[in-house]
Order: C-alpha cells, then structure tokens, then sequence
C-alpha cells in the first residue's frame, strides 16, 4: 500500500464483502464454539449439521462457526436465520438434535420449539 487512493480501495472492497455477509441470501446456520460450547459437545453438532446438509443437497445454506453467545449453561448453541424470518436459538443441542433441526427447519421450514431458548430455563 503506497497511496490514499489504495487505501480507500481496500476499504471499498472490505466493506463490500461484509455487506455480502450480512445480507446473504438464503439460510445460515451458526454453532457457538467457543471453549463452553466446545466442552459442551458443540463439534459433533457442528459435524452433523454439516454432514446432514451435504447429504441432503442443500443450496443456499451455510454453516459458520463463532464465538461465545452468551447462554454457556445452554451450550451447545446453534442459531438458524432464515430470510424474512425471526431468528431462532437452539439449546442443549445434540447430533440428534441437529439432524432434526436440519429435516424439519431447514428443509421443511417448521421449527423444533421443543428444543429452542424459550423452552428451557436461563
């Protein structure tokens, strides 16, 4: 980086690509892995989810990882966004537990309340 000029383009094409994140098209799904939600077993949930939308196919889905949530009594944590839609927080997840989630929210659009923050005491 020499000038102003190439500055100001790597700040266009940086702010392009989080614009790109946030406004995606299509469903996410996003496991907490930090240290809580990895000692609570949020890694085979993270592999299940992944292995369940592969094996199904799904376009327009993508799964991503972060940081702490905040719930680290309700780990592991998984949060599905679909477009148009409210987001939704599941708790105490399980590899059984994220194969359902991926057959009936993702793929057939109804939610396990079963399995949602709302469900359980914080």
């Amino acid at each position: 980086m020499k000038t102003l000029q190439e500055l100001e383009e790597i700040r266009k094409r940086t702010l392009e690509t989080m614009n790109l994140r946030k406004e995606s098209e299509g469903t996410r799904i996003v496991v907490g892995m930090a240290t809580c939600g990895i000692a609570a077993g949020a890694r085979p949930v993270l592999l299940k989810i992944m292995e369940e939308v592969e094996k199904r196919n799904l376009s327009g889905v993508t799964v991503a990882q972060t940081g702490c949530i905040g719930l680290c009594q309700l780990e592991p944590i998984v949060e599905v966004y679909k477009p148009g839609q409210e987001k939704v927080t599941y708790v105490k997840m399980t590899p059984e537990a994220a194969a359902r989630v991926v057959a009936e929210h993702i793929v057939n659009d109804q939610v396990v309340l079963e399995q949602t923050v709302g469900r359980f005491q914080v």
